[in-house]
């Protein structure tokens, strides 16, 4: 089932990130979701199972200045390794898509690592639609 994250799924979101590559602990991921949540412009939404939280996609809406129209851009999106391949992500991806309309988006993005071992997921991600357009830079400040 399908549902917006709370607070309490801090423990499961922070095994979920570290299947990214990015080690986070339980509290790290609750102090980033008592700030992420009561955004209106951020959503996360995650696939909570019998075995409890299995994935989840977060999401902030935002206007460019490059163009007119509003863009939803995915920031995490994850599946446990377990349950890869089992639609999980793309009920997620769908209920992402939802709410990127009812919030009046034109398109939504993500950034994927341009690295060998993504090269699968980025497979998935033209599956359901996504073009590859951009490269994107990061600067550590």
């Amino acid at each position: 089932m399908i549902r917006e994250a709370v607070i309490e799924d801090s423990n499961n979101l922070a095994e979920l990130m570290k299947t990214l590559g990015y080690p986070t602990t339980e509290n790290e991921m609750r102090q980033r979701l008592e700030v992420i949540l009561p955004h209106e412009d951020f959503k996360t939404f995650v696939y909570d199972s019998n075995e409890g939280v299995i994935g989840m996609i977060g999401m902030s809406f935002s206007y460019a200045y490059h163009t007119d129209s509003p863009h939803v851009r995915v920031i995490a999106f994850v599946v446990d390794r377990e349950h890869q391949g089992e639609g999980v992500g793309r009920l997620l991806m769908r209920e992402a898509e939802h709410w990127s309309e009812v919030k009046g988006a034109k398109t939504i993005q993500l950034n994927s690592g341009n690295r060998k071992e993504r090269e699968i997921t980025h497979k998935i991600y033209e599956g359901f639609g996504f073009v590859g357009k951009a490269t994107g830079f990061y600067k550590k400040l």
